[in-house]
């Protein structure tokens, strides 16, 4: 029998694939893709870290020839892999059908290097006859579309690691640029600008209610006075607040407004005018990426990374087709399997004579797939998968279904009613009304999908607004004139979904990158979410400023949008991936020429003037906003002040500017310390108010305030106070108890275990005896003395019990053994069985086992442990080589190999290394390190929280954080050895 082997790209894939094929098939996942180029200097081979061009991964003088590595987290998959693919007779290779699934094929036989049969196996949804037709019809990898994959790969380390290091220097450290995400950027920073600019109207208008003869109530708005339109919010300029054209139209304001109200109460109305129209409405085409986006976002909530999780698991599990796409297109099976769902659940009324075909794809639209659909030729409905998808799963299944059948639906049909009155006020004044109807006569798909709306049957409700029948001629009574005032509003924030239409309707980006986009651009902090609105940070405005200023065509949309035809055309085999790189690059057929652009701006750029942000409220004022290397802050002369990170830029005006430059800057000599002689110093930090000992970086101490101490009036006896922490209360049970004022509040520590405290004060007056008595209580609720409860708990079967629990970063899932943390768009409330056994199953992890212990436990035996420690792991280590390469020339060594253990083992033993410190003996020496690396190493050595965990909280990189941790602990030790 035949070996074949499959691969494709993720696990739950290669699970689902797998049930539909017998004997003589092995499907293996390459998790992703399995090579790329390096990512730092630590993964450049050895042969190539001499050459100027390996840290960017490209060999610019041998036509941008890449130089690609196995990631080191993949090696040991990739020999599995290779030694699969060297044992089969055919390898087909089962990646995704787009340019980056074409690419992991590509790279898996360049890696693998296969023996026998290679064949490229593509398909759209993940069902066993889809399966068993790809299988049936293979075909070679499209070297086309690795192209320009690789094309776009290049171009966007090209793009990055050329201009990123320009933001560095120029704006702030650790920034990055994009050939998207720069773009992106600019879009939500100019809406933002446009906010900022923004002065608003104000104008009345009057809603009358009307009652005809027969005592039919209906609503009416006052249209016209005298024969003069009254203004609407379109009239009003958006950088003034004034009206455009103040002749052609009449601004009531609230005075005149009351008193026109009055006037029209209880005056008869003619109607001049009542015409009906017909109207039809389509359908909406079925779902591609973009559209499936903005719909989980508005009718879900669901942000674009949530909504592509959610579909990439229908997808691996043979739910749905393909979720990357750009085209509306629904294959004949489809098609039939919708009309038959429409023809069953809705009748014969609701099924158009003809089937619906949606041929019209966005701009530059590359992919060849289907729109996303349920997948097979019958459709499951939603009800049937309840109990198999968990719960975000299943609600973006029942929309992709309800979007899929609506399509294949008849057209919507209804009239429309405009009606005119005229009548007079009071005052003599004439008045023209208007009203406004709509009904639904045959709701054809509106009765399984409205867009926007969860429920279609309360949408057709509100769709229509009935007026009664009114003839020309008949007369009503404006029985109820109720005037209302009305702002203009500033154009509307960007959402996710919303910006991702504009992308796409922009011909910039592709499906499969707009999630990743949108996750990169909050991630290194450019933008932040508040409720479904992406508001631009200052360091946002000062990244664009300098990118529209000096690297214009790189965000310019026009040219962004050109490069996604460039590769296009190279996917398509118009264009080679050598001279469009030269060009992009070096110039070459006068090209761009990102190098010499780069080399004659960038001594051009003002980092001041750059970090100087215009802001229209201020102007005039001599106040300006700057981006600086830890934050955005206020400056007016010498006067400086902070800009809270949660202010939105069109938020800051004059009043609040006043505020903030009143606020004390920190920057106060209190007094002296006693002990040291040094200044003690408060200051305004960006985590919140400090005090420390000595104006040198790193100082000789820090402490935090307070939530009670007010930085403007602390005295240096409170600071002293401060600085005291953390306070040895005693010693019980032979280990120390601390008191210290940490992130999350008062607390006290004894070895590895910790209690809460209720007030900060208590840092201060805590006895033993009342220590003590808190660490006998049960841990922990808070650390306050009472165990906490589960939050929830699930049953199965077949299974231990999984239990929601509440942690110290948020809720997570638990059996005993595997730990899963919550993220952020997983709602606790809302989850389910189902859900709770994928989430574990999916990403539990073993929590991590301290080390605390082991520690103290080789410091307690003595030198012998600590000798005989060094002995063992050296004894291992030329093993671990020997294994790892088994060769003849290693087997010879091996006596050599033996003998050099032996005398490495025996000068250890002479000489053992110094026992390390305990947490106990470095805590008092916390003085030394600065406010951030004394909360850092508190948070890892202290309450063994992980540095991965505590950075985001410090607003540090994990890399950056890790360095500190690293050089922290080298202050500690340094100090505490003297």
């Amino acid at each position: 029998m035949s070996n074949t082997l499959i691969i494709v790209e993720s696990p739950a894939k290669a699970k689902t694939i797998a049930k539909y094929l017998g004997k003589g098939y092995t499907v293996e996942s390459s998790i992703g893709h399995i090579r790329d180029l390096p990512k730092s200097a630590a993964e450049i081979p050895e042969k190539y870290k001499g050459e100027a061009w390996a840290r960017l991964g490209l060999n610019i003088e041998d036509d941008f020839k890449p130089l690609y590595v196995v990631s080191p987290d993949k090696k040991a998959h990739v020999a599995y892999l290779r030694k699969l693919a060297q044992q089969a007779d055919e390898v087909i290779l089962a990646t995704d059908d787009d340019r980056e699934g074409e690419s992991i094929a590509w790279h898996l036989f360049q890696e693998l290097k296969p023996k026998g049969v290679v064949k490229r196996m593509v398909f759209h949804e993940i069902t066993k006859d889809a399966i068993q037709a790809a299988i049936a019809h293979p075909r070679q990898i499209d070297s086309n579309l690795v192209e320009a994959q690789e094309t776009r790969r290049a171009l966007d380390r090209l793009y990055g690691y050329e201009v990123s290091p320009v933001l560095w220097r120029k704006v702030a450290p650790k920034l990055s640029a994009g050939r998207v995400q720069s773009v992106a950027t600019r879009m939500l920073v100019e809406r933002e600008r446009e906010r900022m600019r923004f002065l608003a109207g104000q104008w009345w208008d009057i809603e009358v209610g009307c009652v005809t003869g027969a005592g039919e109530p209906f609503p009416t708005r006052l249209l016209e006075v005298q024969g003069v339109r009254l203004a609407q919010g379109r009239d009003f300029d958006p950088l003034t607040g004034q009206l455009k054209k103040e002749n052609e139209v009449l601004r009531l304001h609230e005075e005149s407004a009351r008193a026109l109200a009055e006037a029209l109460k209880e005056q008869p109305f003619t109607v001049l005018s009542a015409e009906e129209k017909p109207f039809t409405q389509k359908p909406y085409a079925p779902f591609i990426t973009s559209t499936l986006q903005q719909e989980g976002s508005r009718k879900l909530g669901f942000g674009a990374q949530r909504t592509m999780r959610a579909a990439q698991k229908l997808y691996e599990s043979g739910f749905i087709t393909y979720m990357r796409t750009d085209s509306t297109t629904l294959s004949a099976e489809a098609i039939s399997a919708a009309r038959s769902q429409v023809k069953s659940l809705y009748g014969d009324a609701y099924l158009p004579a003809q089937p619906r075909s949606y041929t019209k794809k966005a701009k530059n639209a590359q992919e060849a797939h289907e729109a996303i659909r349920p997948a097979g030729n019958a459709f499951r409905t939603p009800d049937s998968l309840k109990a198999e998808l968990g719960g975000d799963e299943w609600r973006l299944y029942d929309l992709i279904w309800k979007r899929t059948v609506a399509s294949q639906m008849a057209d919507a049909r209804g009239r429309r009613m405009q009606v005119r009155l005229g009548g007079k006020a009071t005052d003599g004044r004439e008045a023209l009304l208007s009203a406004s109807g709509r009904s639904i006569d045959f709701p054809g798909f509106l009765r399984a999908y409205v867009e926007g709306r969860d429920d279609p049957l309360a949408a057709l409700e509100d769709r229509e607004t009935i007026l009664p029948p009114l003839k020309e001629g008949e007369q009503v009574i404006a029985a109820d004139p109720a005037p209302s005032g009305h702002e203009t509003q500033p154009p509307a924030r960007y959402t996710e979904a919303s910006l991702v239409q504009s992308l796409e309707g922009a011909g910039i980006g592709r499906p499969s990158t707009y999630a990743s986009i949108l996750g990169t651009i909050q991630d290194r902090g450019y933008a932040a979410k508040k409720g479904q609105a992406l508001i631009p940070t200052w360091t946002a405005f000062a990244t664009s400023a300098l990118l529209e200023l000096h690297f214009g065509t790189l965000v310019d949309y026009d040219f962004t949008a050109r490069m996604e035809e460039d590769l296009d055309d190279i996917a398509g085999g118009r264009q080679q991936r050598g001279p469009y790189l030269r060009s992009f690059f070096l110039g070459e057929g006068g090209g761009m020429g990102l190098r010499s652009m780069i080399e004659t701006q960038m001594e051009t750029i003002d980092p001041r003037a750059v970090a100087t942000i215009q802001v229209p409220k201020l102007a005039g004022s001599g106040i300006e906003v700057r981006v600086g290397k830890y934050g955005p802050y206020l400056t007016r002369g010498e006067t400086k002040g902070n800009i809270p990170e949660d202010l939105a830029p069109d938020e800051l005006d004059l009043e609040k500017a006043e505020e903030l430059l009143s606020r004390p800057s920190g920057d106060r000599v209190i007094g002296k310390d006693p002990g040291s002689g040094k200044p003690v110093v408060a200051r305004a930090g960006r985590f919140g108010p400090y005090v420390q000992i000595g104006e040198e970086n790193p100082p000789l101490r820090t402490a935090s305030l307070f939530p009670s101490d007010d930085l403007a009036t602390l005295g240096l006896d409170r600071a002293l106070k401060l600085l005291s922490l953390p306070r040895l209360v005693g010693t019980s049970e032979g280990e120390e108890i601390w008191a210290h004022n940490g992130k999350y509040g008062p607390y006290l520590k004894r070895g590895n275990d910790s209690r809460s405290l209720a007030i900060p004060e208590q840092l201060f007056t805590t006895s033993m005896l009342e220590a003590e008595a808190l660490f006998m209580q049960p841990r922990f609720a808070g650390g306050r003395g009472v165990a906490a409860a589960p939050l929830a708990s699930y049953e199965y079967p077949d299974r231990a019990p999984i239990t929601l629990k509440s942690g110290r970063f948020g809720p997570y899932l638990t059996d005993g053994e595997r730990n899963a943390t919550l993220r952020k768009d997983e709602n606790q409330g809302s989850l389910n069985d189902v859900d709770a056994r994928n989430i574990l199953e999916e990403r539990g992890k073993e929590p991590k086992k301290k080390e605390a212990k082991s520690k103290r436990g080789a410091a307690g035996t003595g030198s012998k442990a600590a000798s005989a420690k060094p002995a063992k792991s050296a004894a291992r280590k030329p093993s671990k080589k020997v294994a790892a390469r088994p060769s003849a020339a290693t087997a010879a060594r091996k006596p050599a190999a033996k003998t050099t253990v032996k005398t490495a083992t025996a000068k250890t033993a002479a000489k053992p290394k110094s026992v390390p410190l305990t947490w106990a003996q470095l805590k008092p020496h916390l003085g030394v390190l600065s406010s951030q690396e004394r909360e850092l190493v508190t948070a890892t050595r202290e309450r063994g929280e992980k540095v991965e965990a505590v950075a985001p909280q410090l607003g540090l990189d994990v890399k950056k954080a890790k360095g500190m941790a690293l050089q922290a602990s080298k202050k500690l030790n340094q100090a505490a050895r003297g």
